[in-house]
């Protein structure tokens, strides 16, 4: 059983040294320290990762700049910096192309470059996809100053990895706010407002037309589909009042796969079954945030009660035919 992995990160010290200049407002309250040793772990992209790949039971990694991206960034920066991060990607799966692959990091804030820039990251740089984020310099993904972006991956048959980005501060003060820093951060991030964020802007996608206008675009969303696979009977309600083609549960089971982003559980498992089927399931670590060491992330799949068939799609065989379809 080979297991590729989707939600693995790096980052660069040109980008953290960009982070470092925003102005407050555009800061990731959650941010990286360059002291950190999560952050070493990031930056390395050879032996360390290899071995830490090794440990958990994972064969592939496919890399994707941590977040927020450079998505916060002002664009002339984040152009410059989206070439050089998707080459530094290039150039680690050249040397370890066994063991790597990798998403391109898109300059969202100058939305034509950015589809520019995801055309030559699959077809010259052999990547395949980009990790995207909620939103770029307060704009939400599904603003129609996005579109190029969309109809670029669409016409690449390429997929978008849609990652958690920290809620925007007058969100994080009216929810998230009102306790220790330190509990304000985690209940704003991995607590629980990541992963709201990120389902907002999933159903946003939705209700804007994105895939009734680009019906092949697939989005993979992590942490078992970020709170809306557990509310999708629910969320449906929604679908009388739009003018959408079809019930917003439908986009699941079409445009939407899914990744554990690490959470190994075997209930999520099932009700993600249950929900998109199993050919709508990917597999992710989220390296180096959570480390299942010790055949941690190998031991998971072997467990969990599957068929030989569903375990290997899980692990890597519904990525491979998404990769597969991607047109070069």
């Amino acid at each position: 059983m080979k297991t590729i992995g989707l939600e693995e990160h790096f980052v660069t010290a040109d980008v953290l040294h960009a982070w470092r200049g925003l102005e407050a407002h555009w800061q990731n309250p959650a941010g990286l320290s360059a002291a950190d040793d999560i952050v070493r772990r990031l930056a390395e992209l050879d032996e360390e990762r290899l071995a830490a790949m090794e440990d958990t039971g994972l064969d592939v990694q496919v890399l994707s700049l941590t977040s927020p991206g450079v998505q916060n960034l002002a664009p002339n920066d984040a152009v410059t910096l989206q070439t050089t991060c998707n080459d530094l990607v290039a150039d680690a799966v050249r040397a370890h192309p066994d063991h790597l692959q990798g998403f391109a990091t898109l300059a969202t804030s100058d939305p034509i470059k950015a589809a520019s820039e995801l055309e030559r990251a699959v077809t010259t740089l052999g990547l395949n996809g980009a990790m995207i984020f909620p939103r770029s310099r307060g704009r939400s993904l599904e603003h129609r100053d996005f579109w190029p972006i969309f109809e670029a991956a669409a016409a690449l048959n390429a997929p978008l990895y849609l990652h958690p980005q920290v809620p925007p501060p007058p969100v994080q003060a009216a929810y998230y706010g009102g306790f220790a820093d330190t509990v304000n951060a985690g209940l704003a991030t991995y607590g629980i407002g990541w992963h709201y964020d990120v389902g907002v802007a999933l159903l946003r996608l939705i209700l804007a037309g994105v895939f009734d206008h680009f019906p092949n675009l697939e989005v993979i969303v992590g942490h078992w589909g970020e709170m809306v696979l557990f509310y999708l009977d629910r969320v449906d309600d929604l679908s009388t009042a739009t003018k959408r083609a079809r019930p917003i549960s439908e986009y699941f089971r079409t445009n939407v796969l899914v990744t554990p982003s690490g959470i190994f559980s075997q209930r999520y498992l099932r009700w993600a079954l249950e929900v998109i089927g199993v050919d709508r399931i990917l597999f992710s670590t989220d390296y180096p945030y959570r480390c299942a060491s010790h055949n941690g992330a190998r031991r998971f799949l072997e467990e969990a009660d599957l068929s030989d068939v569903e375990r290997g799609k899980i692990a890597s065989g519904n990525w491979n035919r998404i990769c597969a379809g991607i047109r070069r």
